[in-house]
C-alpha cells in the first residue's frame, strides 16, 4: 500500500479530499495502515482480511460511543469501497490531535492514570444491549493459554521463563469472568492512547472493542509508572481477580508481539519489552 493507490481511492469515491495533503503515520499497530489527511481528517485502510470486519464496526458504533465518553474518538465520516486493486473497506474518520504515550510525557502520570480511569469506567457504563462481542481479549484468558505458552518458550533465551509462567498461570487460576459483560476498548495500549498538554486527548484504534470481560483493560496499566499504576486500579475499584487476568492479557499480549515483530515493528518491540518488564516485576494481584 503506498501513497499513489490512497490517492486514487479518494479522487475516485471522494473527490472533494483528494487534493488535500496526505501522510502516512508512523505506528506500530499491525492490522491497519493510516494516513492524515488535510488536519481534521484521517484514512484508515485494513490491511489484512482478519481486519475487514473492524471497518463496519467503527461506522456504526463509534458515533454512538462518543458521546457518552470523557475524551475524543475517531468519528467515522465516509466509508470507502474496494479498488484499484485495493481489496477491502476503509474508512475516513475525524483526526484526533494528540501524541500517544509511547512517545509523549504525561507530564503527572498519576493524573493521566485517573482521566484514563475515568474513561474506561464511562465506557463501562455504556449499555451493552445489542453490542458486538469483543474481540478475543475481552473473552476468556484460557483460550490463549496455547499460544502464550508457545510464546513464552520461544522467548526463553530474553525473557525470565520461570517467571512468566508464573505470573500467566496466577492469571488463569483467578477464574473467568462471571460478571455481565460491559463495553471495553480491548486494545488499550499506550500506541492507542494520545494525549496533549499533558493530559488525556482521546483513545484511537477500536478494532477489539464491544462487550467482553473488563480485565482486558487493564493492560494500559503496565505501561505506567508504580505509583500511578496504583492509582488507575483504585480508580476502577478492581478486585484481585480481575487484575490478575489484566495482567495476563498484558503479558500476553507483549510476549506475542515481542516475537511476532522483533524484525519488522522494533520500536515497539521495545515498548512491549518494557511493558512486560514491568509485569513480571509486579508483585501479585493482591
Amino acid at each position: 500500500m503506498d501513497d499513489a493507490l490512497v490517492r486514487s481511492l479518494l479522487a475516485d469515491q471522494f473527490p472533494r479530499w483528494s487534493q488535500l495533503p496526505l501522510r502516512r503515520v508512523p505506528s506500530t499497530g499491525t492490522d491497519n495502515v493510516v494516513y492524515r489527511l488535510g488536519d481534521e481528517l484521517a484514512v484508515r485502510l485494513p490491511r489484512i482480511a482478519w481486519a475487514v470486519a473492524q471497518v463496519d464496526k467503527e461506522w456504526e458504533w463509534l458515533p454512538r460511543l462518543s458521546t457518552r465518553l470523557p475524551s475524543a474518538v475517531p468519528l467515522p465520516v465516509a466509508k470507502g469501497s474496494p479498488g484499484r486493486g485495493y481489496p477491502y473497506p476503509w474508512l475516513v474518520s475525524s483526526w484526533v490531535p494528540g501524541t500517544d504515550v509511547t512517545k509523549a510525557s504525561a507530564g503527572d502520570w498519576c493524573s493521566l492514570a485517573l482521566e484514563v480511569a475515568e474513561f474506561v469506567a464511562a465506557l463501562c457504563r455504556v449499555d451493552p444491549r445489542g453490542a458486538p462481542a469483543a474481540g478475543r481479549r475481552g473473552g476468556p484468558l484460557e483460550d490463549a493459554d496455547r499460544a502464550a505458552r508457545w510464546a513464552i518458550d520461544r522467548l526463553e533465551a530474553t525473557v525470565d521463563r520461570r517467571r512468566a509462567l508464573q505470573v500467566w498461570e496466577e492469571a488463569l487460576a483467578a477464574g473467568p469472568f462471571d460478571g455481565d459483560p460491559v463495553w471495553v476498548h480491548g486494545d488499550l495500549l499506550p500506541g492507542n492512547v494520545l494525549v496533549r498538554d499533558g493530559a488525556l486527548a482521546g483513545v484511537i484504534d477500536w478494532s477489539g472493542a464491544g462487550v467482553g470481560d473488563p480485565a482486558c483493560e487493564t493492560m494500559f496499566a503496565w505501561s505506567l509508572p508504580t505509583d500511578a499504576r496504583a492509582a488507575f486500579r483504585g480508580a476502577l475499584g478492581l478486585g484481585a481477580e480481575t487484575w490478575r487476568r489484566g495482567r495476563g492479557w498484558a503479558l500476553e499480549q507483549a510476549v506475542l508481539f515481542i516475537d511476532s515483530y522483533a524484525e519488522t515493528l522494533p520500536e515497539g518491540v521495545v515498548v512491549a519489552r518494557k511493558r512486560l518488564d514491568a509485569v513480571l516485576s509486579d508483585p501479585g494481584g493482591d
